[in-house]
C-alpha cells in the first residue's frame, strides 16, 4: 500500500529543485519556512548569542549542497541534521562556550533569588532546558520559544508526530521538576499558549520568533 507525500513535503521538493537551479526566491523559500526550526536546535546546543550568525552558516553551508540530497522531499530532516553539525562543529572550535550553556551569567546569578527579573528567570528556564536529554531541549526549544507547534515540529525535523508528543510531555515533566527544585518558593512554570506564536509565560521573557 503506497502513501501519497504530504502537501508539505510536495512543497519542499518543488523548492528544492527550484534552489538547485539558481532560483534564489526558492531557496528564501525555504529559508522562510525552515528558520525557526533551525534557530531553534541551534538555541537548544550554542550559546543565544552565538545563535543568528550560525543561522545564516547553516543556509550558507546547505545551499551549495542542494545537489547531494537524494530526496528533495526530506529537506527538513536534512538541514536538521546540517544544524546540528554545525552546532558540533560551533563547539569544537571554542573552547569557552560549555560554560555558558551549564549556568547563568555573574550578573544574573547575583540577582535575588527570591524575586528575579524577567530576563534572569527566562535565563534560568533556558539554562535548565539546556540540561534536560537532547531530544526533550530541542523539541522543546521548538516549541516555547520559536512557537512551533507539535504538527510543525513533526513536519520540519522528520519526527515523528508520537515521538514529538512523548518528547514534549516527558520533557515538560523534567523542565517543572527541576524549575521547583530551584525555586520552590516562586511560580516560575513553563506556560504554552494555543497558537502558532506560543512561547513561555510572558514573564518569563521569552518570545518565539517568526524568523524572515
Amino acid at each position: 500500500m503506497s502513501t501519497s507525500p504530504s502537501p508539505q513535503s510536495s512543497d519542499d521538493a518543488s523548492l528544492v529543485v527550484a534552489a538547485r537551479e539558481g532560483d534564489r526566491a526558492a531557496f528564501g523559500g525555504l529559508y522562510a519556512r525552515y528558520a525557526r526550526m533551525v534557530h531553534g536546535i541551534l538555541l537548544a546546543r550554542v550559546p543565544h548569542n552565538d545563535v543568528d550568525d550560525l543561522v545564516q552558516d547553516v543556509f550558507l553551508r546547505a545551499l551549495p549542497r542542494l545537489r547531494d540530497l537524494r530526496d528533495a522531499a526530506k529537506f527538513g530532516p536534512w538541514l536538521a541534521a546540517i544544524t546540528r553539525n554545525c552546532a558540533n562543529d560551533f563547539h569544537r572550535q571554542t573552547r569557552t562556550i560549555a560554560a555558558a550553556t551549564d549556568s547563568l551569567s555573574e550578573d544574573e546569578a547575583e540577582l535575588p533569588a527570591s524575586k528575579p527579573a524577567p530576563a534572569a528567570e527566562a535565563a534560568m528556564i533556558l539554562a535548565f532546558v539546556r540540561n534536560l536529554p537532547n531530544a526533550y531541549r530541542e523539541t522543546l526549544i521548538l516549541r516555547l520559544v520559536e512557537g512551533m507547534t507539535g504538527p510543525e515540529i513533526a513536519a520540519r525535523t522528520g519526527l515523528t508526530p508520537g515521538s514529538v508528543r512523548v518528547n514534549l510531555h516527558r520533557g515538560m515533566q523534567q523542565l517543572r521538576e527541576k524549575l521547583s527544585q530551584a525555586a520552590p518558593d516562586t511560580s516560575i512554570q513553563p506556560q504554552v499558549r494555543p497558537g502558532k506564536n506560543s512561547t513561555v509565560q510572558d514573564k518569563n521573557g521569552l518570545r518565539g520568533r517568526n524568523e524572515p
